[in-house]
Order: C-alpha cells, then sequence, then structure tokens
C-alpha cells in the first residue's frame, strides 16, 4: 500500500540519516574539555559578537586549549593562551596536560 512503511523502506531511511547526520565521525566534545589542534589551521576566526580572521601563529601547535562554547554546525569556540576562536570539531582532537605545564587558562 502506498501510505504504509515497510520494513525496507524504514531500514533505508535510517541508513541515510546516518550517512547524512555525520555526527559518528566527529568527536563528541564537552564544555570544559582540553583540545589541541590536529594540524596548524590557514587561519583562526576569533569568537567575537563581530569575528574577525587572525593569522595561525596566534595558537602554537602544542598548546592546548579549553572548549568553552559549543555551537551550531559542529563548530566549537575553544580559549587558548592568546584567545578564544571558532574552530571545526574535527580539526580539533583531545588532549590531556603534561605535568609541569599550567592547567589554568
Amino acid at each position: 500500500m502506498p501510505g504504509l512503511a515497510t520494513d525496507e523502506d524504514s531500514s533505508n531511511s535510517s541508513s541515510i540519516s546516518k550517512e547524512a547526520g555525520g555526527s559518528a565521525a566527529e568527536p563528541s566534545l564537552v564544555v570544559g574539555d582540553r583540545v589541541g589542534l590536529i594540524e596548524a589551521l590557514p587561519y583562526l576566526k576569533t569568537s567575537d559578537p563581530m569575528p574577525m580572521l587572525r593569522p595561525p601563529d596566534l595558537v602554537d601547535p602544542e598548546e592546548i586549549g579549553q572548549v568553552v562554547e559549543i555551537r551550531a554546525l559542529g563548530t566549537v569556540a575553544v580559549k587558548f593562551r592568546r584567545g578564544t576562536f571558532l574552530i571545526d570539531a574535527h580539526q580539533l582532537t583531545p588532549r590531556f596536560p603534561q605535568e609541569g605545564q599550567d592547567s589554568s587558562l
């Protein structure tokens, strides 16, 4: 019948929604997590009400930042030593402060 969904239809739609969401591939981050950059970025975008593009050398590749806000479309606001920047979640990796490093941001 045209108005009823079959088991085959529902399994196809669930696999499509999983592929379209893409949330399984992105790391799940929460506010307060310590993170670092996976690779150097071409530029940094500030998390100000009027964001600006800044040079990438404001954040060292080894620097550990703290997630301060989760935004839409997989964007995360991360506080580093020289500012708070908007970064895609897939460009971040969880990090843990090494002994002797200052853990306060």
